[in-house]
């Protein structure tokens, strides 16, 4: 049965025939089959993810790397290797590969990741990455991780930096680091994630503020640090981002990597009024994956408001026909 699920699976993720949601919706089904089933199920998914980086679209291959990422599987990391080191590929994927190395936490993958990190010409996006994965990777193998005591996430995700431990620090002292633009990223990327983690749940006390914070970040040089704040509102889904968010996607001169981010961050507030409105409105954008990630978010804001209980698990007969 599974073998035929994930093959399933398979096909809808890899046809350019499929619409696009449903390929995300396969995606996300994968990754749940390659993250919690049996061994060689889990490979499956993993090489059925992996199999749709031949596809054209630049949005669905980043989320490729980032589920691949998301796996803590070590069948994903040559696929993440061989995407990285392709010079031709797109550099939102390239980008994404190598977060996804640092998430997966493997000291071997650092003699890459410093390489692109120090190559000549490099994309700013990429050299960034590699820097934040390489700091992650040493985290993850040190003494001083044992050491941190941090915040029980409300989130499951590997982030490409675990948030700040718990302390005396509050929204004002992270937002102060957040924007301090002489430490590295890897430990501003903390601040943003400890934020993150006090807007939720999102009445408590701290949200709106860390929320406000948050949004500050969207000011920064960074269009690597910019995307990772609206991928944090994505997942945080508080109504006080809106406005931030829709600015965001609004700037035709913002780099298409935020825009994107912006757009299926908004879809995840699809419930909230004037959010769809928004959203239609860059249906015919000028940049081919703010109008796929469009698509995508419109389809998360129907589910959204379908009162559906998972959005990635739906039964393979209801995607065909979607």
């Amino acid at each position: 049965m599974a073998d035929t699920t994930v093959q399933s699976l398979r096909e809808s993720l890899c046809s350019e025939a499929t619409p696009l949601p449903v390929r995300f919706r396969a995606l996300f089904s994968l990754k749940h089959v390659a993250r919690t089933g049996e061994p060689a199920a889990a490979v499956a998914a993993i090489e059925a993810i992996a199999a749709a980086f031949a596809s054209p679209s630049a949005l669905l291959k980043h989320e490729l790397a980032y589920c691949l990422g998301q796996t803590a599987n070590d069948a994903a990391i040559q696929p993440l290797r061989d995407v990285l080191s392709d010079v031709k590929e797109d550099p939102m994927c390239r980008h994404e590969a190598a977060e996804a190395l640092g998430a997966l936490g493997k000291p071997d993958n650092l003699e890459l990741l410093k390489y692109f990190r120090d190559r000549e010409g490099e994309d700013v996006v990429i050299t960034e990455t590699c820097e934040i994965a390489i700091d992650r990777i040493e985290w993850e193998n040190s003494e001083t991780r044992k050491q941190e005591k941090l915040r029980q996430s409300d989130f499951a995700s590997i982030d490409p930096a675990p948030p700040l431990p718990e302390s005396e620090k509050n929204v004002e002292q992270l937002g102060k680091q957040l924007m301090d633009t002489t430490q590295p990223l890897f430990m501003r990327y903390r601040a943003m994630f400890a934020l993150r983690d006090l807007a939720s749940p999102p009445d408590c006390a701290t949200a709106v503020p860390a929320v406000l914070a948050l949004a500050k970040g969207f000011a920064d040089s960074s269009a690597l640090f910019r995307h990772e704040i609206a991928f944090v509102f994505g997942q945080l889904s508080h109504p006080a981002s809106i406005p931030a968010l829709t600015a965001a996607l609004s700037n035709s001169e913002e780099a298409s990597m935020v825009r994107h981010e912006a757009a299926e961050a908004l879809g995840s507030l699809g419930e909230e009024e004037g959010v769809e409105e928004t959203l239609k409105r860059f249906l015919h954008d000028k940049e081919k994956v703010v109008r796929e990630s469009v698509i995508v978010a419109l389809d998360m804001a129907e589910y959204e408001q379908s009162g559906n209980a998972e959005y990635a698990l739906i039964p393979e007969a209801a995607s065909a026909s979607a």
